[in-house]
C-alpha cells in the first residue's frame, strides 16, 4: 500500500482535516460533536482510499496497526462511515483487543461474570462477522465463554487470535470486503447510492459499560419518531456493552416513570447532561439527533449521534419546528421533506407500531388506509353505504360503471391493473386507498369469495387496505389520524411562496372541487364531464340519445341533460370562485354507457320500449376492437355534434349564472384526442356558434378560452399549427404515454415488473413520466406551440402532474402549470417549490454549495 494513503488517516480533533466525502458521515459527525466539547472517546478516521486498498487485498502495515493499538491503549471498536448514512454499512465490531490477558485483568477489576460476558460477546461477534462462521453456532446467549472459545477453535482449527493488531487487521479487512459484496451493493443502490459509493471507517476507543455504580449503555432522542412531537424516548441498559448483554443486564427508563427505576433518578447529573447535549446537537447539527452514550460509574461518554428515524408526519413537524426556531431557513425545511410523504398525511395510515396480519401485497396505487367489509359489486357497495357500513370494493378490475360503487366505498382492491388503470386514477381522484395488481388473489364473483394462497375471505368479512405500502391486511388494523395540522399548513405556505409553477386539480364533481380548494389548488385543470353521465338519473337520457337515429331526436334527449350539466358547471364555478376551470368535452366511446350482459340489455329494451333485438344490434354496432383508439373524443364531437353543442351551452349558461353571484368566470373548454388542425377548426366554429346564440338569448356577455388536450403523438408534433386556433394546450400524459409506447395502461401491469426488473424500462412509464420519449414529445409540442403563439398557456393534466420527478421535468420544460388529483395537489406544490429552489441555486452559481445547505449536514 502506498504510504501516501495514510496522509488522510487522521485522529478526529476539532481542527483535523476530516471530510465527509473522504472519511464518511460518521467521522464528520464525530468531529462536530468534539467541536461542541462533548465527551467523545478518542477516534481515528480511515479514509475511503485506504478501505478500497484493503478490500483489494492489501493490508495495513504492521507498524500502522501497532500505532493504532498503542494510541488506543485499550479496547477499540470499528464503525462504518459511508458518505451518506442512508447507505448503511457493515456491522460495527466492538471490544477489539480483548484476549486472555485482558480478560484476566477485567476479571480482577469487574468480576468474572462481567468479564466473561464481555469476552464471550466479542468472540461471538468476531466469529460471525469477521471469521464468517455459522451464526447458529455462535448465537446462543446461554453458552459459556469456554464453550464459545472451543467452538471457534473447532471451526477454524486454531485458537482465537490473541494479538490485538491481528484482530484489528482482520476486522478492517472483513468490513472493507463486506462493503464490496454483491448483496451490500444491491441494497445501497436501492437507496440511491452510486455503484462505486465510498466507505470510510472509524476506529474508536471503547468506553466500557461494565463496573460499579451507574454503568451501562443506551440511546436517547428528544422527538417521537412517529408523531414528531417533543418527547424523550430511548433506553438505558445497565451493565451492557453494545450488543453484548450480560446475563443479569436489565433495562431502566430514561425519565421518571411509575413503572420502575429511571436514569433520571439514578444519575440526575448524567441525565441533565444528556438533555443539554441533545439541545446543543439540535442547534449545531441543525437536526433532531439520536445520541448513543455510555455511562461508566457515573461518567458519561458520547459514542455516536445519528439522524432520528422518522415517519412522514414526523418529518414535516421536525422540519417546520427547526425553521420556526431559526435553526434552518424555510427553504431548507422544504428540501427536507419528501413530496410523496405529504400524500400520506392526507389520509388515515396504519400505525407502524401495530401488528399486521398480511394477506397479500399489490401495487400501491393510491395512498392512505381504510378498513371495511368486502363487497364484490358497485351495487353491494352502495347498499353497504346506505346501511352505514364501510365497504372495500374488490374487483378483478374496475369499469366506468363502477364509479358509483367507488364513491360508496372506503377503499378499492383489484386483481389486475396498473398505476394508470381506471381503478388507480379514479381512486386517487376520490382520495380512496387503492391497491391494484394484487399478487396471488383470485376473485370468485359467483361464490362471493376472495382467495389468497390458502386463505379465503367471504363477502362481508373485514379487511384493511394500506394503499401506502400496498399491503392487504386481515381484520381491522390500528390507524393514525390524518395530520393536516399547523405544521402541514405552514410547510405548504412556504412552498407556495417559493414555487414558480402553478398547480391545479383534476376535479369532476363539486366534492372534488371543494377538496381541491382545501388543498390549495389554483383552479381546475381538468374536469372530465363524462363521469357526470353515469349517475342514475342521467344514464337513461344518455342511453336514449345513443339510440336516437336523427339529430333532432338526439337533441331532445340531450335537452334533458342540459339543466343537469348546467347545474354541475355552475356549482364548480361557484366553488372555484374566480379560479380558472378547464372543462374537457365528452371523451369516452358511447358503448361504455350501454349494458353488455343479456339481462342488462333486456332491461334497457323495456325502458326504451324497443325490441330486444334492436338493442342487441345497437350494442354490437357500437362495439369496437380497440375502443381507446376508436370513436371517442373529438371524433365523436365531429360525427355526433349535438353532444358538444349541449355541453358548450351548459358551460356558457353556467358561467353567466355564476358570474352574477361571484367573481368573473372565464371557463376554459378543452377538446380531447385531437390529432389534426382541421378537427380544432370544426369544433371551434360550432362552439363559437353556440356562444353567439347564448349571448343573444341571455343578453349577457361572457369570455371563454378554447384549448386542446394533447394526448396523441401527432398533436404534439403538429402543435404549432394547432396552437394557431386555440388559447392553451394541456398534455394528457396518460393517453400520450399509452400511444407513444403502444401499451395499454390497463394491461401493462401484467409484464411491467418484468420489464423494469430486466432494465427494458427504467421505471413504469405510467407512474413516472418517460422524459426521453414522451418527455421529448412534450418539449417539442411546447416549443412549436410557443413559436407559433408566444403567449399560449402550456400545461400538463395527466396523472404524471402529481409525481415529484415528473413535476421537476415540467418546470424545466417551461410549463405554466400542472394539474393532478386533488389529493396530490400538496405533493405537487412541494415538488414545484423544491425544483424552483434548486433552479435558483444553480442559476446563482452556487449549485454545489446550495445543495449541501439544502440537505441535512453530513453525518445527520
Amino acid at each position: 500500500m502506498n504510504p501516501a494513503d495514510f496522509s488522510q488517516f487522521v485522529e478526529i480533533t476539532p481542527s483535523a482535516p476530516v471530510s465527509a466525502t473522504v472519511h464518511g458521515w460518521r467521522a464528520k459527525c464525530l468531529q462536530r460533536l468534539i467541536r461542541m466539547d462533548l465527551p467523545v472517546p478518542r477516534s481515528r478516521a480511515i479514509p475511503a482510499s485506504v478501505v478500497r486498498a484493503i478490500a483489494a487485498g492489501r493490508s495495513l502495515p504492521e507498524a500502522e496497526l501497532g500505532r493504532l493499538i498503542a494510541e488506543g491503549g485499550g479496547l477499540m471498536g470499528v464503525r462504518p462511515s459511508a458518505m451518506d448514512p442512508e447507505w448503511g454499512g457493515p456491522s460495527t465490531i466492538l471490544n477489539i483487543g480483548l484476549n486472555d490477558a485482558c480478560h484476566r485483568q477485567l476479571t480482577e477489576r469487574l468480576g468474572a461474570e462481567a468479564a466473561d460476558a464481555l469476552y464471550r460477546g466479542f468472540v461471538q461477534s468476531y466469529a460471525i462477522h469477521v471469521a464468517r462462521l455459522d451464526p447458529d453456532m455462535f448465537s446462543d446467549p446461554a453458552a459459556s465463554l469456554a464453550e464459545v472459545l472451543d467452538a471457534y477453535q473447532d471451526e477454524t482449527d486454531e485458537p482465537f487470535p490473541q494479538d490485538p493488531a491481528r484482530q484489528l487487521g482482520e476486522v478492517l479487512r472483513s468490513m472493507a470486503r463486506a462493503w464490496d459484496g454483491p448483496t451490500a451493493r444491491l441494497l445501497r443502490q436501492a437507496k440511491g447510492a452510486p455503484a462505486d459509493a465510498p466507505l470510510g471507517l472509524v476506529v474508536q476507543d471503547m468506553a466500557l459499560a461494565l463496573g460499579p455504580g451507574v454503568t451501562g449503555s443506551g440511546s436517547i432522542q428528544f422527538i417521537d419518531s412517529v408523531t414528531g412531537t417533543p418527547r424523550i424516548t430511548g433506553r438505558f441498559r445497565g451493565q451492557t456493552q453494545g450488543r453484548a448483554v450480560g446475563r443479569d443486564a436489565g433495562s431502566i427508563y430514561l425519565t421518571r416513570d411509575a413503572r420502575g427505576p429511571s436514569l433520571e433518578e439514578a444519575a440526575p447529573e448524567v441525565f441533565a447532561d444528556l438533555v443539554r447535549f441533545g439541545v446543543a446537537a439540535r442547534e449545531r447539527l441543525r437536526e433532531e439527533m439520536q445520541i448513543e452514550f455510555v455511562v461508566a460509574d457515573g461518567v458519561l461518554s458520547i459514542i455516536d449521534a445519528i439522524r432520528v428515524q422518522r415517519s412522514s408526519r414526523a418529518a414535516v413537524r421536525i422540519a417546520v419546528a427547526l425553521a420556526r426556531d431559526g435553526i434552518i431557513p424555510p427553504d431548507q425545511a422544504l428540501m427536507r421533506v419528501q413530496p410523496r410523504a405529504l400524500a400520506e398525511l392526507l389520509h388515515h395510515q396504519v400505525d407502524p407500531r401495530a401488528p399486521r396480519d398480511l394477506i397479500t401485497r399489490g401495487m400501491a396505487a393510491s395512498p392512505g388506509a381504510a378498513t371495511g367489509r368486502i363487497v364484490f359489486s358497485a351495487a353491494a357497495a352502495q347498499a353497504a353505504a346506505a346501511r352505514g357500513e364501510a365497504a372495500v370494493l374488490v374487483r378483478r378490475e374496475t369499469l366506468p360503471e363502477d364509479i358509483r360503487g367507488m364513491h360508496a366505498s372506503v377503499a378499492v382492491l383489484t386483481e389486475r391493473g396498473g398505476m394508470s388503470s381506471h381503478a388507480a386514477v379514479i381512486a386517487r381522484g376520490l382520495g380512496l386507498p387503492c391497491i391494484v395488481s394484487a399478487a396471488g388473489i383470485h376473485i370468485d364473483v359467483r361464490a362471493r369469495v376472495m382467495r389468497a394462497g390458502t386463505r379465503s375471505f367471504r363477502e362481508g368479512e373485514e379487511i384493511t387496505i394500506d394503499g401506502t405500502s400496498g399491503e392487504v391486511l386481515a381484520g381491522a388494523a390500528e390507524m393514525l389520524e390524518p395530520a393536516l395540522d399547523d405544521s402541514f399548513t405552514q410547510l405548504l405556505d412556504w412552498a407556495d411562496a417559493a414555487r414558480e409553477m402553478g398547480v391545479r386539480a383534476n376535479a369532476d364533481t363539486p366534492e372534488d372541487a371543494r377538496t381541491a380548494r382545501m388543498f390549495g389548488a389554483q383552479g381546475i385543470g381538468l374536469c372530465r364531464t363524462e363521469h357526470m353521465f353515469f349517475e342514475e338519473n342521467r344514464l337513461p337520457a344518455m342511453r336514449e340519445m345513443i339510440f336516437a337515429d336523427r339529430p333532432e331526436d338526439r337533441r331532445v334527449a340531450l335537452d334533458r341533460l342540459l339543466p343537469m350539466q348546467r347545474a354541475d358547471f355552475t356549482n364548480l364555478f361557484r366553488i372555484m370562485d374566480g379560479y380558472p376551470v378547464t372543462i374537457r368535452l365528452f371523451d369516452p366511446p358511447l358503448h361504455e354507457f350501454l349494458p353488455h350482459d343479456r339481462e342488462g340489455m333486456r332491461e334497457l329494451a323495456e325502458s326504451l320500449d324497443l325490441p330486444l333485438s334492436d338493442v342487441v344490434r345497437r350494442v354490437e354496432a357500437l362495439s369496437e376492437y380497440n375502443p381507446m383508439l376508436g370513436m371517442r373524443g373529438v371524433r365523436l364531437g365531429i360525427t355526433v355534434p349535438e353532444i358538444y353543442e349541449m355541453q358548450a351551452r351548459a358551460i356558457f349558461e353556467a358561467a353567466i349564472e355564476a358570474g352574477r353571484q361571484g367573481e368573473g368566470v372565464v371557463p376554459e373548454i378543452m377538446i380531447p384526442l385531437v390529432s389534426a388542425m382541421r378537427e380544432v377548426e370544426l369544433i371551434r366554429h360550432r362552439i363559437e356558434s353556440v356562444a353567439a346564440a347564448v349571448r343573444a338569448e341571455k343578453r349577457a356577455e361572457f369570455a371563454y378560452r378554447l384549448g386542446v388536450m394533447v394526448e396523441t403523438p401527432r398533436a404534439a408534433l403538429r402543435a404549432g399549427e394547432i396552437a394557431a386556433h386555440c388559447s392553451f394546450l394541456s398534455f394528457g400524459t396518460n393517453d400520450l404515454t399509452q400511444m407513444t409506447y403502444g401499451l395499454s395502461r390497463d394491461d401493462a401491469a401484467r409484464f411491467m415488473n418484468s420489464y423494469v426488473g430486466q432494465g427494458v424500462f427504467s421505471e413504469d412509464p405510467f407512474h413516472i413520466l418517460d422524459q426521453d420519449g414522451v418527455g421529448e414529445l412534450v418539449m417539442i409540442g411546447a416549443a412549436r406551440a410557443r413559436a407559433q403563439k408566444p403567449g399560449i398557456t402550456v400545461s400538463m393534466c395527466g396523472e404524471h402532474g402529481g409525481n415529484a420527478d415528473s413535476i421537476a421535468f415540467c418546470l424545466r420544460a417551461g410549463l405554466d402549470y400542472v394539474s393532478c388529483s386533488p389529493f396530490r395537489v400538496p405533493v405537487a406544490r412541494l415538488a414545484a417549490a423544491q425544483e424552483t429552489i434548486l433552479r435558483r441555486l444553480a442559476d446563482s452559481g452556487r449549485a454545489e454549495a446550495g445543495l449541501d445547505s439544502a440537505a441535512p449536514p453530513a453525518g445527520v
